[in-house]
């Protein structure tokens, strides 16, 4: 039952990003050009839901499907870790026109070269899971 909740939850969220054109290559260089407010009102949104929804999660001890508390860790603060990986993600969001989301979006209504980028990412991720252990944190 928890599996059809997810894909649910999954297909809504992909309508929900092809309907907005979040997933739209046009869309995001767009925003990289500074020529248009609509991804930054997308992300922006995005961002004030979460805020909240992390602010809602925190105050009233909300619980998984499991019936588990959530718990939220902290990060470790440092400015070379989330410069040196907002450079790398930025620049693959430039240079692929998508960024995680918007790739199986993509993927899905037919836009069969972005599994070449799907690839890339998950390599991307393979790689650091091998290499973390000996990348400074």
């Amino acid at each position: 039952m928890k599996y059809i909740t997810y894909l649910s939850v999954g297909v809504f969220f992909g309508i929900v990003m092809y309907k907005s054109e979040a997933a739209s290559w046009f869309r995001i260089y767009e925003m990289f050009q500074f020529g248009s407010f609509h991804m930054y009102g997308i992300i922006g949104s995005a961002l004030l839901l979460g805020i909240i929804g992390v602010q809602v999660i925190k105050r009233h001890h909300i619980k998984t499907f499991g019936k588990r508390e959530i718990r939220l860790s902290p990060k470790q603060k440092s400015i070379p870790r989330y410069l040196i990986g907002g450079i790398i993600f930025g620049l693959g969001w430039a240079l692929t026109g998508a960024c995680p989301g918007p790739m199986f979006v993509l993927a899905g209504a037919g836009f069969y070269p972005v599994i070449v980028v799907i690839l890339g990412a998950l390599l991307g991720t393979f790689t650091y899971g091998v290499l973390k252990n000996k990348l400074p944190h």
